[in-house]
């Protein structure tokens, strides 16, 4: 099968007529796919972005060369990139690239149409994406023995300057969750060698992200981070690590080794949204944070960590602030963790309709909060599934309040006050408030009872 086979139609034409204008343009022009689109080629991955690398041409040339054609956003030409608007096309001429200062951004970049490919290769971080590919040709340039590297799953890096960016160990965590590759002993030295000290949470945030959605094994990618040392630097995740666990409910081992299969769990049962898989995926990340902090051994023997659901959201949020500023990440994840334990509680208790409506006002979508849970049950390899009865349950219970993805919504409003005629003031969120707690209870659930709630409130409190 082609490389070319793994890209989308429209794109497929569109880099073959870059390709031959580009060689056509005064007989020098040679342009490559690179990167990505490459590697998941060869693996069989449907490619979704596209890179192409310019050889023999500099950036008027190719800037010239192609207007007439395309529709070219030109945002990045000092640096020699352009991109092919509305096909997710990048084109780049090769770069040279030298380090002013320890930071991500103190470096020199220029773009050098004379490079060969061998040499744009070595800038590369991992052999896997050093490979390109001639569209036109169909020929494989593999200079680093990135093809025998992705046949065995080996995770590999090209050379020295990899050190450049200490994000490659986090780009290293996520290819090896998604692609199931192990690293070599050689990558995992010089890694230990890095620190993200210099690097903005926006490009740490970025490789998570990609980790959370798109790892397959990510229990796998986390374990490499641990072997390169890199759990020193999110010290949230290295707490885990030796917290024992009770054996009789989680056989499986410590905290650490319990999030993991927690987090494959989740990504088998993904759902191809990104904002609700990010959202759940985290929670599963940071679920059992509480419990190094919380767990003991009982006069009996028995491990035990009271109330880590709880005390464990404040961690949560000091290792969530480190990768992101996002306020709706707080508000979304946050919740989920403190209330994780809940479903299995509220099945055991056969709990009434205004327990489950005050769930889903904490955590806004029930579903979230199941999909979690159910990760947490299936992270304790031997133990089997039973089914996850209690979810379903939950699910059935909140279908029939019409609260399953969403939060209840208050049925008495401001302008119901206004209709009272009483005038706006810092008593108007004291009594829809409490209207609201009422609403939870099942003291109404239509509009007009809730009117006849409101007068009678109403009266009691002015």
């Amino acid at each position: 099968m082609s490389i070319l086979d793994n890209i989308q139609n429209k794109q497929k034409t569109a880099l073959l007529k870059v390709a031959e204008i580009l060689r056509d343009t005064k007989g020098s022009g040679r342009a490559l796919l690179v990167g990505g689109c490459v590697r998941d080629g060869l693996l069989g991955i449907p490619a979704k972005d596209i890179d192409i690398e310019v050889y023999g041409l500099d950036a008027d040339a190719v800037e010239a060369a192609l207007k007439p054609h395309f529709r070219l956003d030109t945002v990045g030409r000092a640096f020699g990139v352009f991109i092919l608007k509305g096909l997710d096309i990048d084109i780049a001429l090769p770069r040279r690239e030298s380090r002013t200062g320890p930071k991500h951004t103190d470096f020199k970049v220029e773009g050098d149409p004379h490079m060969s490919p061998r040499e744009a290769a070595s800038r590369r971080d991992f052999t896997i994406n050093a490979i390109s590919y001639d569209p036109l040709t169909g020929e494989q340039l593999d200079p680093y023995n990135g093809i025998p590297d992705l046949k065995a799953r080996r995770l590999r890096h090209v050379s020295e300057a990899f050190s450049e960016d200490p994000l490659r160990v986090l780009r290293g965590m996520q290819f090896i969750a998604r692609f199931d590759l192990t690293a070599a002993p050689e990558t995992i030295a010089l890694c230990r060698q890095l620190s993200p000290e210099h690097l903005p949470m926006e490009r740490l945030w970025e490789e998570w992200k990609k980790l959370i959605l798109k790892g397959q094994q990510i229990r796998k990618g986390l374990n490499f981070l641990k072997d390169c040392d890199w759990l020193q630097y999110f010290p949230e995740l290295a707490a885990l690590d030796g917290c024992e666990q009770e054996p009789q409910w989680h056989p499986e081992g410590d905290v650490w080794t319990h999030t993991g299969h927690c987090l494959d769990a989740y990504a088998a049962h993904r759902i191809d949204d990104e904002w609700e898989d990010l959202v759940v995926g985290f929670a599963v990340l940071c679920h059992d944070f509480g419990k190094p902090d919380t767990t003991y051994t009982d006069d009996n023997g028995r491990i035990r960590s009271p109330r880590h659901d709880v005390l464990g959201v404040p961690i949560a949020k000091t290792f969530l602030e480190r990768l992101t500023r996002q306020k709706k990440i707080f508000e979304e994840v946050l919740p989920l963790v403190e209330q994780h334990m809940r479903p299995l509680a509220l099945y055991r208790d056969g709990a009434g309709n205004s327990a489950i409506r005050r769930l889903a006002a904490r955590v806004k979508r029930i579903d979230r909060l199941v999909r979690v849970a159910h990760a947490d049950k299936n992270g304790r390899p031997p133990i089997e599934s039973d089914g996850y009865p209690e979810g379903q349950w939950l699910l059935d219970k909140t279908a029939e309040l019409a609260i399953q993805d969403n939060a209840p919504k208050p049925i008495l409003l401001g302008r119901h006050l206004l209709e009272l005629g009483i005038k706006p003031g810092p008593h108007f969120g004291k009594i829809l408030d409490r209207a609201y707690e009422a609403q939870l209870d099942g003291a109404f659930t239509e509009e007009e009872q809730a009117r006849d709630y409101l007068k009678k409130l109403v009266t009691e409190i002015l």
